[in-house]
C-alpha cells in the first residue's frame, strides 16, 4: 500500500457526488437576486426559481417520488420544465421529458415503459394525453399521479386531467431545505427515448455525472460568459435540452421561455430581451436566414447560435454568417446527452473564404472537452481509420459523457457498447487535422453501381440553390444501377424553380453519378427538433413518381 493510500479517505468534507442540482442552488446562493426566468408577463429570480423548484420538489415527494422513481413531463419550453429539471434529480428521481408530438398509443407506450409514477402535464396536450392516460390504464393497468399545468400564455382549449394543479400543489408545499441531488453520482437523472424509427423506441438512461459533465462542457465549447440570456428555440424534451437547463442554472444565466418556435417569436425575443445563446437545428436556423429584413430589425447586439441534430449544410453556416449570427456546430446524439463533439473554430480560419469556413465549420469535429474518447473507427477491427479524409468508419465515443444504457434492454447495451467503445451508427472520415466529418448515417448511404453516394453531399449541393429551403436525397430503386439518388425539395413561396435547373445546378458542383436522377417537390417529413425523417421518404421513394 502507498503512503498516498494511508489516512487520506473520501469524506464529506472532500468528495461530493457531481449532481447539476448543485448549480441551482448555487445560483441561489450568489445571484439569487438576477433574473433567471421570463416566460410572457413571468419573471423569476434565481431565489424564485429554486424556491419553485424546491417546493415542486416536496410536493412530489409527499406523492411519494423518490429514487428511482420516474416523473414524466408533457410541457413545452415553460417555466414548469425548467423546475421539472431541478425539482426532479434533486430527490434522486429520474426525469421522462416526453415528445410533443408524438402520438397517443406512442406515449402511453413510453409512460408504461419507463414505470412513470407522475406525469406534469400542459393543459395544450390534454386531449392527446387523455387518450394515451387511457391506453395506459386499459392496457397496462397504470394510473400515474397527473399534475396539470395551466400557463396563462397558453389561451385554446384543453381541460384538467389529473387531481392536482401545477400552481396550487406549489402553494400547498414548504420548499425543501436544499436541492440535495443523490449520493451515488451513476444513479439515473433521466430516460429519454429515441425515435424508434424501427422497432419499439430505446429509453437512454443518462446519469448525474454525464449531465454534470456535459453541462460544463457546453460552457467550455461555447465559452459563454457569466449571466447568457439564453432563448429556448431548442425543445427541452430533446435530450433534456442538451443539458442546457443545468448549464445556464451554472452560470446564473436567464432562461427565456418560447412556448412556439417560429422565427418571428424567435426574433422578437432576440431583439426585446437582447438574448444572446439560442440552440436549434439546421432547419430553424433556416427560418432566420429566410426571415425577412424587417423582423431582424433592431437585434444590434453580438448572438451565438449552437446547431447539431442534423449534418448542416454549407448554405445555412454562410447564411447565418452574413446575418451577423455566429455559429458554432456541435454533434452528438441521445445517448451522449445531446452535443459531446465541437467544430471548434481556429483563429487561421478567419483568413479563409466564407465557403471555405463554411466547410470547415460543418464538420462535426473533435470531442468535448470532459468527453475522453471520441474518433473514427472500423467497426469490424475496431483500429481507428488513417486521417486522411478518405477512409470511412464509424464514429465511436467513450468517457463520462456517455449513457449507462437502454432502459430494460441489455442486448442492445451491449450492441451499443462492443469493444468498449459507444458506436453511433454514423459514417465518417478523419480529416488531416483530426477533426471528424460525417459522410452519412450507415442507413443512408447510397450505393449506386457499386460507388458510394453521401446524401449529405447531395444535400449541401441543393442548399446552395437560392430557392431551396430544406431538402433531403435518399435511395430509389434504379433497375440499371442497383439504387440512384432521388432528391426531396421544399423551395421559398416566393421563388419558381423547375427540376431540370435544380439538376443542372447539382452537376456543376457535383460528380455525374451522384446527381440525383429526380426531384420531388413535396412536404418533407420532420421531427419536432427539425430533423428529417428519411425513413419516412426511403419508403415514399419505393413507389411515388416524381412532381416535376
Amino acid at each position: 500500500m502507498s503512503i498516498y493510500d494511508q489516512h487520506l479517505d473520501k469524506n464529506a468534507a472532500n468528495f461530493v457526488a457531481l449532481s447539476p442540482v448543485s448549480f441551482v442552488e448555487r445560483s441561489a446562493e450568489v445571484f439569487g437576486d438576477l433574473p433567471a426566468v421570463i416566460h410572457g408577463a413571468r419573471r423569476y429570480s434565481w431565489a424564485q426559481c429554486r424556491e419553485r423548484s424546491a417546493r415542486l420538489a416536496a410536493a412530489l415527494r409527499s406523492l411519494g417520488v423518490g429514487r428511482g422513481s420516474t416523473v414524466s413531463a408533457m410541457l413545452p419550453n415553460t417555466p414548469e420544465m425548467v423546475e421539472a429539471h431541478y425539482a426532479v434529480p434533486a430527490l434522486n428521481a429520474v426525469l421522462n421529458t416526453l415528445n410533443t408530438r408524438l402520438d397517443a398509443p406512442l406515449l402511453a407506450w413510453q409512460l408504461n415503459h419507463c414505470e412513470a409514477a407522475v406525469l406534469i402535464t400542459d393543459r395544450e396536450f390534454a386531449p392527446v394525453m387523455a387518450e394515451a392516460l387511457r391506453i395506459l390504464k386499459a392496457e397496462h393497468g397504470r394510473e400515474p399521479v397527473v399534475i396539470d399545468v395551466c400557463d396563462g400564455e397558453y389561451t385554446g382549449p384543453g381541460e384538467r386531467l389529473g387531481a392536482h394543479a401545477y400552481e396550487a400543489l406549489l402553494q400547498a408545499h414548504a420548499p425543501l431545505p436544499k436541492l440535495e441531488g443523490p449520493a451515488d453520482e451513476w444513479d439515473a437523472i433521466a430516460v429519454s427515448y429515441t425515435s424508434g424509427t424501427t422497432g419499439d423506441p430505446k429509453g437512454v438512461v443518462t446519469h448525474h455525472r454525464g449531465a454534470y459533465l456535459n453541462a460544463v462542457s457546453n460552457a467550455a465549447t461555447w465559452t459563454m460568459p457569466h449571466f447568457p440570456k439564453y432563448l429556448w428555440t431548442l425543445p427541452m424534451f430533446h435530450c433534456n435540452g442538451w443539458c442546457f437547463p443545468w448549464t445556464v442554472a451554472m452560470l446564473g444565466g436567464t432562461h427565456v421561455c418560447l412556448r412556439r418556435v417560429e422565427a418571428p417569436a424567435i426574433l422578437a425575443a432576440m431583439r426585446e430581451h437582447r438574448c444572446d445563446h439560442y440552440c436549434a437545428a439546421p432547419i430553424v436556423h433556416n427560418l432566420l436566414v429566410n426571415a425577412p429584413a424587417e423582423l431582424r430589425a433592431g437585434i444590434d447586439h453580438r448572438v451565438r447560435g449552437m446547431v447539431a441534430g442534423a449534418a448542416p449544410p454549407a448554405a445555412m453556416i454562410e447564411g447565418m454568417a452574413r446575418l451577423g449570427f455566429d455559429i458554432t456546430h456541435v454533434y452528438g446524439l441521445t445517448e451522449v446527452y445531446g452535443p459531446a463533439s465541437v467544430a471548434v473554430k481556429r483563429d487561421d480560419w478567419a483568413a479563409r473564404s466564407l465557403s471555405e469556413q463554411a466547410r470547415l465549420n460543418g464538420r462535426q469535429g473533435v470531442r468535448y472537452a470532459l468527453q475522453e474518447g471520441m474518433t473514427v473507427l472500423n467497426p469490424e477491427t475496431m483500429a481507428e481509420v488513417p486521417a486522411d479524409g478518405q477512409a470511412m468508419g464509424e464514429i465511436m465515443f467513450r468517457g463520462n459523457i456517455v449513457m449507462k444504457g437502454y432502459l430494460k434492454n441489455p442486448s442492445a447495451t451491449a450492441k451499443a457498447f462492443e469493444g468498449g467503445w459507444f458506436h453511433t451508427g454514423d459514417l465518417a472520415v478523419i480529416e488531416p487535422d483530426r477533426y471528424v466529418k460525417i459522410k452519412d448515417r450507415s442507413k443512408d448511404i447510397i450505393i449506386s453501381g457499386g460507388e458510394n453516394i453521401s446524401s449529405i453531399e447531395v444535400e449541401d449541393a441543393l442548399y446552395r440553390h437560392p430557392a431551396v429551403v430544406a431538402c433531403a436525397v435518399v435511395a430509389r430503386p434504379d433497375p440499371k444501377w442497383g439504387e440512384s439518388p432521388v432528391a426531396y425539395v421544399e423551395t421559398k413561396a416566393d421563388v419558381q424553380v423547375t427540376a431540370a435547373e435544380l439538376i443542372a445546378h447539382c452537376k456543376g458542383l457535383l460528380a455525374g453519378y451522384k446527381v440525383p436522377k429526380e426531384i420531388r417537390f413535396e412536404p418533407i417529413p420532420k421531427t419536432s427538433t427539425g430533423k428529417i425523417q428519411k425513413f419516412q421518404l426511403r419508403e415514399r421513394a419505393k413507389s411515388a413518381s416524381a412532381i416535376e
